[in-house]
């Protein structure tokens, strides 16, 4: 087997990576992240702290063949706002940087060390830093896009609905170029699941987790992606934000794909002529022609 794999043209082999990681992260997430890893060049990769107070680091994955000025995607991981780290998703910041990216992703506290808003507040710091430093790795600062997976595009989308992170860190949601939601819980209460009390803390304090609950016309463009197959995320949160954002008129599209699972956008983005990899670029590339003739909002 492994002369067969390293024999492999490149584009099969991460098709190949990415069916073992589908059916490892039905049993073992943990292990499934470790396959989605093979081949990442950690060379290639830059660490840098950005919030010694809560030591807290980001990885940054320069632009693979950019000319000019490249778009910035700061990655937001999931894992239920207690689990995984950024080096656990090189994989994913590797794929974009391929596609002419600057990618940075963070780390940020998880419960039960902290507990809401903690990690939204680390997420902002983060967002921070790569608006100051974007354009020192090869980024374009005025094109920041925020993206997530599960609980990381939780954060995503909390800090482009909700001003008051941003602005703890001189920004604000139209700063943004985008927010990029993949299987993100938008829309969840009440909580039932005793972990998920944990995370968010007194029950009084539940509504201000929920990002359909602070659109009002100040967002920045959205892109939800959701599978018709998750059963993690219940699917009808990604309907439910983007119908909140069409009701304020702020820019949304959304995409359904049926039959798909939690984890099966995220493993989507190893492959290169992936629908949801396809969809994240153009979507990306879209936004940047409808910027340079729209009129300033």
């Amino acid at each position: 087997m492994p002369t067969f794999v390293s024999s492999m043209p490149i584009r099969g082999l991460r098709s190949a990576i990415a069916f073992t990681v589908c059916l490892l992260l039905a049993g073992c997430a943990r292990i499934g992240l470790v396959v989605a890893n093979i081949g990442v060049d950690s060379r290639a990769i830059t660490t840098v702290r950005f919030d010694r107070a809560h030591a807290l680091s980001l990885d940054v994955h320069r632009p693979v063949g950019a000319v000019g000025k490249a778009p910035v995607v700061v990655f937001f991981y999931g894992g239920s706002w207690r689990n995984s780290t950024r080096e656990d998703y090189r994989f994913v910041g590797q794929s974009l940087a391929r596609a002419g990216l600057l990618v940075v992703v963070p780390d940020y506290r998880k419960a039960p060390q902290v507990s809401f808003p903690a990690f939204i507040e680390d997420g902002a710091r983060a967002v921070a830093w790569t608006r100051q430093h974007a354009a020192e790795y090869g980024g374009d600062p005025a094109r920041i896009y925020l993206m997530g997976h599960s609980s990381g595009a939780h954060i995503a989308a909390m800090l482009g609905t909700d001003g008051g992170y941003l602005d703890a860190v001189g920004m604000k949601p139209r700063d943004l170029a985008g927010v990029i939601g993949l299987a993100g819980p938008y829309d969840f209460l009440p909580l039932t699941d005793p972990d998920l009390k944990e995370v968010f803390g007194r029950e009084s304090d539940w509504p201000k987790s929920q990002p359909v609950n602070f659109v009002d016309g100040d967002e920045p463009p959205f892109l939800l992606l959701q599978g018709s197959a998750d059963t993690l995320v219940m699917p009808r949160n990604a309907p439910r934000l983007a119908a909140k954002l069409q009701a304020a008129h702020e820019p949304v599209e959304l995409r359904m794909f049926d039959g798909v699972g939690h984890a099966g956008l995220l493993i989507d983005l190893l492959r290169d002529a992936s629908p949801v990899r396809a969809d994240v670029l153009g979507y990306i590339d879209g936004r940047r022609l409808s910027a340079a003739t729209a009129p300033p909002r």
